[in-house]
C-alpha cells in the first residue's frame, strides 16, 4: 500500500494498532495524539511518524495537515480515531456540565469536521481519497451514562454521510469497531469481562481489509467489524 496516511488518536488502542497494520502494508504513516511521550514510543515501534496535537484544538488542525502533507506528502487516508468520554465515571446528562459536553463534541465531531475541511479539499481537487470516521454501537443506541459520547458518534456517522453526498470523488465511510479491550473501554466499563472484548490487533487487521476494498464499499456506508 503505497498511500500516505494520517491517524489522530493514535498513540494507543485501535488508533496505534491500525498504524501499525497500513505502516506494516507500505504506508507512509503520521501518527496524531496528544501526549508526546507515548505517541513517539508508538511511532518509533513501528517506523511512523509522529505529530503532538490535539484535535480538539481549532487552532491546531491547519498545523496537524500542513505538518503531515509536509512528513509523507499529499494525504491519501484520513482517519478519524481520536476519541475522549468525557469525565470519568460516566455521568448521566443531567448531571453532565455543560462544558464537558462541549468539549466531548470538539474533540469527537467538531476537530474531524475541521480536519477533513482541509484534507478532503485536496483530495477533491486530486479526485481521489478516503476518510474513514471511527464510530460506536453508542452511535445507533442510547445507554445511560453515555450520553455525550453517543451523541457526538451519531452526529459523526450522520457528518460522514453528509460528506459523502458533498464531496464526489473522495471516498467517506464510518465503522464501528465493536467492544475493544482498551484503556478508554476500560475507563467507561472497569468491571467488564476483560476475555469477552476484542483485541485492537485484531480488529485493526479487519478495518485495514476494509481500507483495502474500499472500491467496493459505497461513499457514505456505516459498516460494523465482525468477529
Amino acid at each position: 500500500m503505497k498511500k500516505s496516511v494520517l491517524i489522530t488518536g493514535a498513540s494507543k488502542g485501535l488508533g496505534a494498532a491500525l498504524a501499525g497494520e497500513l505502516a506494516g502494508a507500505g504506508a507512509r504513516v503520521v501518527m496524531v495524539a496528544r501526549h508526546a511521550d507515548e505517541l513517539e514510543k508508538a511511532a518509533a515501534r513501528i517506523g511512523a511518524y509522529a505529530l503532538p496535537a490535539d484535535i480538539g484544538d481549532k487552532h491546531a488542525v491547519h498545523a496537524i495537515a500542513g505538518a503531515a502533507a509536509a512528513l509523507v506528502g499529499p494525504i491519501d487516508i484520513l482517519i478519524h480515531n481520536a476519541s475522549t468520554l468525557g469525565p470519568t465515571p460516566l455521568r448521566l446528562l443531567l448531571d453532565t456540565e455543560c462544558e464537558d459536553f462541549e468539549q466531548v463534541l470538539q474533540t469527537n465531531l467538531i476537530g474531524p469536521f475541521r480536519l477533513t475541511r482541509i484534507v478532503a479539499g485536496a483530495m477533491a481537487l486530486r479526485g481521489s481519497g478516503l476518510v474513514l470516521h471511527v464510530s460506536s454501537d453508542a452511535a445507533v443506541a442510547a445507554y445511560p451514562r453515555w450520553g455525550a459520547y453517543g451523541v457526538s458518534k451519531a452526529a459523526l456517522d450522520h457528518l460522514n454521510r453528509s460528506w459523502a453526498v458533498e464531496v464526489p470523488g473522495v471516498k467517506f465511510f464510518s465503522v464501528d469497531p465493536g467492544e475493544m479491550d482498551t484503556d478508554m473501554h476500560a475507563q467507561a466499563m472497569p468491571d467488564a469481562e476483560k476475555s469477552s472484548l476484542a483485541r485492537p490487533a485484531d480488529v485493526a487487521r479487519r478495518v485495514a481489509r476494509m481500507i483495502a476494498d474500499s472500491e467496493r464499499i459505497e461513499s457514505g456506508a456505516r459498516l460494523v467489524v465482525t468477529p
